[in-house]
């Protein structure tokens, strides 16, 4: 991140918090019904079975109480929001970019999508509140069989192989917004890797939620068979209103053996976010799969990757920084579940609060019965850059087995006087010392992001990073 200072000063903070015109979403419905259940499997042809799940879906939702847990969800008023707003001039989504509507286009071209797909990506995926706008994958990766679709597409094209993996690894009956997740999911990534493929340039999807008082629900199934390996880069941003908009989405992946899987995120949702994204992989022997992620921008967030070690020998890798400013809660961490011998995992997880922002890790490690040398290591660090804000952590570890390795370690820091005035000394001025610590203190997590592929994620760290040492 060098010269992120100087960069940033000709960036427009707009490209984010900017909306467009949303007249398809003035007539959308309000409030969560059946008939609306019905009416988004009419309008994407569903098969039966898939309206059968969501039906039950919604019946679980409704009797299901809000998480017990975490940050305080009670004034979250479903019926005010949208739960389904396609918008009517898209018709589907487009190969071609030109074909995608002008006004929908600015917004990504503004993003640095298109051109982060014509430099290095492999395909690329942008959703608009609840459909697909584009989505594209080079034919270099088709020829080798690689599937990437819309979800909704791929539903209609793949009905036997979604049927197979689809709400398998999140249960629809995991918990209250899994539930509403498998009630009104709409669009996502469906991400099919055939056995020993190997994708040498990573695919992305950008979700945007356009639309005021939007719920935006996307689905991301990836599947990676025996020997295949990926890496899969989700962004993530909204406008600002001021009225409360959710994200409940979905990632499901299942790593085959000996398979390698990386997924990356930087989740820039706006202020008026509650961001309660499930995401949960399936690690099954001798695979290896790793998760690099960033939250940022939603007033409060909810999210702890889980990786189920399955099969002996399978390895986890937990990669995280949030940032909390004034007005943001960021709930996050991990979960680790070793249920098989030899299997091993590593948690990194880095804080920044500011403004009286909150930061909480909230971390899960469970050994099995019967796993074996299990190993694992989890580091939690936070650095608080005032006294108004705050950081705690919650680690749960459920031990069930003896011959196994676990190491946790916490630390606490601030930005003190002596290393501003050290660094001062020396001719660097307070602001640019105050980036040169902050810039380290990320290091681990900053150089495991995708920056020099995603456009868009590199502006959203550098932002968030600049803000943090105003």
């Amino acid at each position: 991140m060098s010269g992120a200072l100087d960069y940033l000063q000709d960036l427009d903070r707009s490209v984010f918090d900017g909306a467009n015109q949303q007249s398809y979403a003035l007539k959308a419905q309000k409030g969560l019904s059946e008939a609306l259940i019905r009416r988004i499997s009419s309008d994407k042809k569903e098969p039966e079975w898939m309206l059968a799940h969501r039906l039950k879906s919604l019946a679980a939702f409704l009797k299901m109480p809000l998480p017990k847990f975490g940050v305080d969800l009670s004034d979250i008023d479903f019926e005010s929001l949208i739960y389904y707003a396609a918008p009517s001039e898209m018709g589907g989504y487009a190969t071609k970019w030109e074909d995608v509507p002008d006004d929908i286009k600015k917004t990504f071209e503004r993003l640095g999508i298109p051109e982060a797909e014509r430099k290095v990506l492999a395909g690329t995926g942008a959703q608009y509140d609840s459909l697909n706008a584009y989505h594209k994958l080079k034919e270099e990766w088709e020829a080798k069989g690689v599937l990437f679709e819309d979800m909704d597409i791929a539903l209609q094209k793949y009905p036997d192989l979604v049927k197979k993996y689809f709400m398998k690894c999140v249960p629809l009956h995991d918990h209250k917004f899994a539930a509403l997740h498998g009630a009104v999911w709409s669009g996502g990534t469906f991400l099919y890797i055939p056995e020993g493929v190997k994708v040498t340039a990573p695919l992305q999807a950008y979700f945007r939620m356009n639309a005021k008082s939007m719920g935006q629900f996307e689905h991301t199934l990836i599947v990676v068979e025996s020997g295949g390996e990926a890496h899969y880069i989700e962004g993530c941003s909204a406008p600002k209103y001021g009225s409360t908009s959710l994200h409940a989405g979905c990632v499901e992946i299942f790593v085959k053996p000996s398979a390698k899987f990386r997924y990356s995120s930087v989740e820039n949702w706006s202020q008026d976010t509650y961001n309660l994204n499930t995401k949960r992989a399936i690690v099954e022997e001798n695979a290896i799969m790793e998760w690099v992620g960033g939250n940022l921008g939603s007033g409060r967030t909810m999210l702890y990757p889980c990786s189920i070690l399955k099969g002996r020998g399978a390895r986890a890798d937990h990669l995280g920084v949030a940032f909390a400013n004034a007005g943001q809660i960021q709930d996050t961490g991990a979960k680790v579940m070793h249920l098989a011998p030899d299997t091993s995992s590593t948690v990194l997880s880095k804080s920044i609060s500011k403004n009286g922002g909150v930061n909480v890790y909230r971390g899960l490690l469970h050994v099995a019965k019967g796993a074996t040398g299990a190993k694992s290591q989890i580091r939690c660090d936070a650095l608080i850059l005032d006294a108004l804000s705050k950081n705690d952590t919650f680690p749960t570890m459920r031990i069930q087995e003896d011959d196994v390795s676990i190491g946790h370690e916490a630390s606490v820091g601030r930005i003190s006087e002596e290393q501003l005035f050290y660094l001062q000394s020396r001719g660097i001025s307070e602001e640019a010392a105050l980036a040169m610590i902050v810039n380290g203190f990320i290091e681990p997590i900053v150089k495991a992001l995708p920056l020099e592929y995603a456009v868009e994620m590199n502006r959203l760290i550098e932002m968030e990073m600049e803000r943090a040492i105003a």
